[in-house]
């Protein structure tokens, strides 16, 4: 079972047109058209997966299917997942379903603090997650149901929003997502290269992250 984690060069040179890279997994989205098509799709899917001994997350939904693909033993993305990865196009293919991996994003919630370790305990605690073991400065809830909560560092005297939303999508969905929040009334408050601060009107921050 391979341990090896793909650089972000390495999955680009897979050339998965189906799937993109979004916190350590691979995601996409299946356009069904109806439960009857998602249901014989989850059925094939699992039957693949049992069969390389993988386990994906699928979840089923009117009128498409999310799909995401982690090497949980490795923390992240291996050559397992793209290989799973390339047989589930091609099941989805057959069944004349098309993938629209545009639309795939990741939420997640933020917390601004001069100190993590002397909360997290009680956030843990409180919302029931569990540390994740790759990031000090995060609690996860273990079934993926519900967003992550992760620490940022902050200073302890300057003004900050205490919680804020962190929304990842697609590396080349940025920029697309960002003019339509400033097109909504918006605001540039900070361009990073992996990430984008957004304000509203009131001065609340949003922070529009890429996949990696």
């Amino acid at each position: 079972m391979s341990t090896a984690l793909l650089t972000a060069a390495e999955i680009d040179a897979a050339d998965l047109a189906d799937w993109r890279p979004i916190s350590n997994a691979l995601h996409t989205r299946l356009r069904t058209g109806n439960f009857a098509t998602g249901l014989r799709l989850v059925n094939r899917i699992g039957e693949a997966a049992e069969a390389a001994d993988h386990h994906p997350d699928l979840d089923l939904r009117y009128p498409h299917l999310n799909v995401k693909l982690s090497s949980h033993h490795a923390g992240g993305i291996t050559d397992r997942d793209v290989a799973l990865a390339r047989q589930i196009s091609e099941i989805a293919a057959g069944e004349g379903v098309a993938a629209d991996p545009s639309v795939v994003e990741v939420f997640e919630l933020a917390l601004d603090t001069p100190g993590h370790e002397r909360i997290k305990p009680f956030w843990r605690a409180v919302l029931g997650y569990r540390d994740n073991a790759r990031a000090d400065d995060e609690v996860r809830n273990d079934d993926g149901a519900l967003p992550p909560l992760w620490f940022q560092g902050s200073g302890a005297d300057e003004p900050r929003q205490r919680f804020h939303i962190d929304i990842r999508v697609p590396n080349d969905m940025v920029e697309q997502r960002v003019q339509a929040a400033l097109g909504a009334g918006g605001r540039l408050v900070y361009r990073a290269e992996s990430f984008v601060t957004l304000a509203d009107a009131d001065g609340n921050n949003v922070c529009v992250c890429n996949g990696t």
